[in-house]
């Protein structure tokens, strides 16, 4: 297979995230359009200098990206909606900067947002998609904690992983939550708190468990020359993959399309797993990031439990991993915890985090899951990010 041409040229700044809130009455409308206003101002644009917009949201219904545009009074040249959920932050990233090198927008807004009434996310849910409707809910699963328990169960299993294992990612989580300014899980998570807490789903307990809410994301893709006229911090795409519906033959999902494509992106990269300052993974379930550090090269599958035991996750850690706390400690708001990960990943990049910051952050890698037809997970993607000194 040939290999991919470089994304020279193309950097990602203007990171925002719009505090997030565990309900809104507000609509999704309302936060898509805080956090375009947020990544404009923090590059001092006006709404009509950008030229196109990449869009991802599970509530904007009845609308698309094509009804924001009037909504919002834009006029892109080039638009995109990406309906991955936990993917759709680094396919949003593909799709805008080859726009970029194309020539066919300028500056690209990427934004995602969700709002989270009483019953959103019960509403999501039935309409999820006609495989779990037909296929999964008559069968009386109702949402993705039982699917997540069923894969951990067997990940545990199968790799002899224990539920300390996967307390060990969700407390180091919450140790950067108590960091990050905008998360909502503020109260320290030990050990004990998190082996006694209530049962969700066998084997899984409260603590393994995304808390939906409503927030946005956003950044701007754009030249690089074009960054450095206005004085903006990027940081620049070494590499990036993406995947659907891997190992469709697998009997349970233990391992995502990063498996295929990990070697592709580590050599379009020009560098390696070890080589990463931090590592930004999708986090609705630890053992999906269990599965992330396995499948992108970090360590065999079947190895990720060992090789987590002997780092620290923490920002001062040895590993820094999920900085801002992911989505399990910051919350998930809809889609854009797609692009949570990735907008932090930014924010590192340019040395631009504040209290989660890694010292010396130069190298990032994000990657993405999402669309779980509650079997398993179709879509996954992954980027390789460098800052710029």
């Amino acid at each position: 297979m040939r290999r991919p041409a470089p994304y020279d040229g193309v950097v990602l700044t203007a990171p925002v995230t719009v505090p997030y809130r565990r309900y809104s009455t507000q609509s999704a409308h309302w936060w898509i359009a805080r956090a375009l206003r947020g990544a404009l101002a923090a590059a001092g644009l006006a709404p009509g200098q950008i030229d196109g917009l990449c869009l991802s949201s599970f509530t904007l219904h009845p609308d698309s990206a094509v009804g924001l545009t009037q909504h919002l009074g834009l006029s892109p040249r080039w638009l995109d909606h990406i309906p991955m959920g936990g993917a759709s932050g680094v396919v949003a990233l593909r799709r805008a900067a080859r726009a970029v090198q194309a020539h066919d927008a300028d500056i690209v807004a990427v934004v995602a947002g969700d709002t989270n009434h009483i019953d959103s996310f019960r509403n999501l849910l039935s309409s999820f998609s006609r495989f779990a409707q037909d296929a999964v809910y008559p069968y009386g699963y109702g949402g993705p904690n039982a699917v997540f328990a069923l894969l951990t169960d067997r990940y545990m299993a199968e790799y002899g992983a224990t539920r300390e294992d996967f307390g060990r990612i969700c407390i180091a989580q919450r140790q950067n939550a108590l960091r990050y300014p905008h998360a909502l899980m503020k109260t320290p998570l030990t050990m004990e708190a998190y082996l006694s807490a209530r049962p969700i789903a066998t084997p899984l307990g409260l603590f393994d468990c995304v808390m939906p809410c409503a927030g946005a994301e956003a950044f701007l893709v754009m030249r690089e020359d074009e960054a450095a006229r206005r004085g903006l911090r990027a940081a620049r795409i070494l590499a990036t993959i993406e995947r659907h519906n891997a190992h469709a033959a697998d009997p349970i999902q233990l391992r995502g399309g990063w498996s295929v494509d990990a070697p592709r992106l580590w050599e379009a990269a020009g560098c390696a797993p070890g080589d990463m300052d931090l590592v930004q993974t999708y986090d609705d379930y630890p053992v999906i990031s269990m599965m992330q550090i396995e499948d992108l090269g970090f360590c065999a599958k079947g190895e990720g439990p060992a090789f987590l035991r002997g780092r620290d996750l923490t920002v001062t850690g040895d590993f820094p991993h999920n900085t801002c706390g992911g989505q399990l400690s910051a919350g998930q708001a809809g889609a854009a915890g797609g692009h949570l990960g990735l907008v932090e990943a930014i924010r590192q990049l340019t040395a631009a985090a504040g209290p989660t910051q890694v010292p010396g952050a130069r190298r990032a890698l994000v990657s993405g899951f999402g669309m779980v037809n509650y079997d398993r997970g179709v879509c996954s993607a992954a980027a390789v990010l460098e800052g710029m000194a």
